[in-house]
């Protein structure tokens, strides 16, 4: 037995207290631990929070542990397991391109493993929707044949159409990923990533009142998620566009410090700081959106539009314009 899960439970009045955590049974070190409390008056409730919670925990800490064991003979599921560990490190260029590597060395050797295909797919479109590649469209076009594929050859598990969804949200066919993301949570119910894609999908779809529940959630199931940077930026915009601008702006600042160079952030940041008259530090921001972007969609209000295609935007048009554009216009974004 390499780890072992223990803990301990403790009761006062309607409270209760639990602790967990994980052992690497092998090298006697304490890999994971966890506090968790609640309250008593809904158990079943209770227990599936903690036991959500504690799986997706332990899904992160198994996976970077496991990734660190020195493999003479790595296989195929060695190399996914190192990917998976790459993607938790903080975003960059190096790291996706790191993750990739690691997911093609699997898909190498074994051609028809889904977890490989699935993986590979986001990672690929991953990179392109944080703007850390400068090969967007092959990556999408690559990304969109091997989520198919993996789709055609399982259909009945979420990996798959996880990949598909990213790689409709990709293409800005935000209603089409809804179903995609819907089904992984059917499928798997700690699904916090598809909690947050979802949210976004309703963002851009014009539920924004939907979106910040389904995310909140996300990060109460899996408060040290790799992913929270993406979480608290989407949180912050979808403040921004309800005109919410100081909420917006502290989400932001929060996930501008957990990814530096993350383009969009910057850029969103620089709308906000400009809707509440703080100029300069909104043209600073605009200049580190543009410094750090692998294209020119930063240069102007029209060519950001074009690219985000803004024309489908109908739903939240008139919000964004209120709001987003207003501030990148104030942050000095000329109009062409």
């Amino acid at each position: 037995m390499r780890y072992v899960l223990e803990g301990s439970v403790r009761r006062s009045g309607n409270q209760i207290r639990i602790n967990a955590q994980l052992i690497d049974a092998e090298k006697d070190t304490h890999l994971w631990a966890e506090r968790f409390n609640g309250d008593t008056s809904d158990l079943f409730a209770l227990q599936d929070e903690i036991t959500s919670r504690i799986a997706i925990a332990l899904n992160v800490e198994l996976i970077a542990a496991e990734a660190a064991r020195a493999t003479e003979h790595p296989d195929a599921l060695d190399y996914i397991l190192r990917g998976r560990a790459t993607r938790f490190k903080p975003q960059s260029r190096g790291v996706y391109l790191e993750a990739i590597g690691l997911f093609e060395q699997a898909l190498a050797l074994d051609p028809r493993s889904i977890e490989a295909q699935s993986r590979l797919a986001i990672a690929l479109v991953g990179r392109v929707l944080n703007d850390m590649t400068d090969t967007a469209g092959l990556d999408i076009l690559r990304a969109e044949g091997l989520a198919a594929q993996a789709l055609a050859a399982s259909p009945r598990s979420p990996l798959p159409h996880h990949a598909k969804g990213i790689v409709l949200r990709a293409q800005r066919r935000y209603a089409e990923a809804i179903p995609e993301y819907e089904t992984v949570l059917a499928l798997d119910c700690n699904g916090v990533s598809a909690l947050f894609c979802l949210g976004q999908c309703k963002l851009f779809t014009g539920s924004i009142e939907e979106t910040i529940p389904l995310i909140e959630r996300a990060i109460q199931l899996s408060p040290r998620d790799p992913e929270l940077g993406a979480w608290y930026q989407q949180i912050g915009m979808a403040h921004l566009l309800q005109l919410r601008t100081e909420d917006a702006i502290l989400w932001l600042e929060k996930a501008r410090d957990y990814i530096p160079a993350h383009s969009a952030i910057h850029r969103d940041l620089a709308a906000a700081y400009a809707l509440i008259g703080e100029t300069e530090r909104a043209a600073a921001q605009l200049t580190e959106a543009r410094r750090l972007s692998s294209d020119d969609r930063y240069s102007s209000i029209a060519r950001l539009k074009a690219f985000y295609r803004y024309s489908e935007m109908s739903k939240i048009r008139t919000l964004m314009d209120a709001t987003y554009i207003a501030g990148l216009r104030k942050a000095g974004m000329p109009e062409e």
